[in-house]
């Protein structure tokens, strides 16, 4: 799973509209917008923390002399010791710190749902927003396939098929 930067406001939006429609929670009109930023500030937070895990793994990594192979492994110990959710951790991971942000937001004016109805319909959205990404990601690993994963000249390939593909699909960045 792999959370971009330039999908979070559409993921926000489409979970802010199913949290309203499924009257899980309730807002002013005028807040809208504000609790659409503090679940995208959710959203941002943890790509910043992700990309953090995955520089101190590189850098691990390359100062220990290991194979570049090791970096998942290395990745996922990281985000263990943190106590943050990679790979098939990061769907509750995430609902739980957006729920986390409702709680604790003043524009949130109630929450009638309970924590797992709330999980529910965010899972829901986060995992139908992700499934793009998955189909990407699963597309550009195709292009490069002659590439050894976990490499420097992996990491420069794979950005540059993903941006071609995603402005060929128009899906930004």
């Amino acid at each position: 799973m792999r959370l971009y930067a330039g999908r979070c406001a559409a993921i926000a939006t489409d979970m802010l509209q199913q949290l309203l429609e499924a009257e899980a929670i309730e807002i002013e009109a005028e807040d809208a917008e504000e609790v659409h930023l503090d679940i995208e500030s959710v959203l941002r937070e943890y790509i910043r923390v992700e990309r953090d895990i995955t520089d101190r793994a590189r850098e691990m990594i390359s100062d220990r002399g290991l194979d570049f192979n090791q970096v998942t492994k290395l990745k996922s110990k990281l985000a263990d010791e943190r106590g943050f959710g990679i790979g098939d951790k990061a769907i509750e991971y995430l609902t739980h710190q957006v729920i986390e942000a409702l709680f604790h937001s003043r524009n949130v004016a109630e929450i009638y749902a309970e924590d797992h109805a709330l999980r529910k319909v965010m899972r829901d959205v986060l995992r139908e927003h992700l499934r793009v990404n998955d189909d990407l990601d699963q597309e550009v690993r195709r292009r490069i396939k002659n590439l050894q994963e976990g490499t420097s000249s992996w990491e420069i390939e794979y950005h540059k098929v993903m941006e071609d593909l995603k402005r060929v699909k128009g899906l930004g960045t």
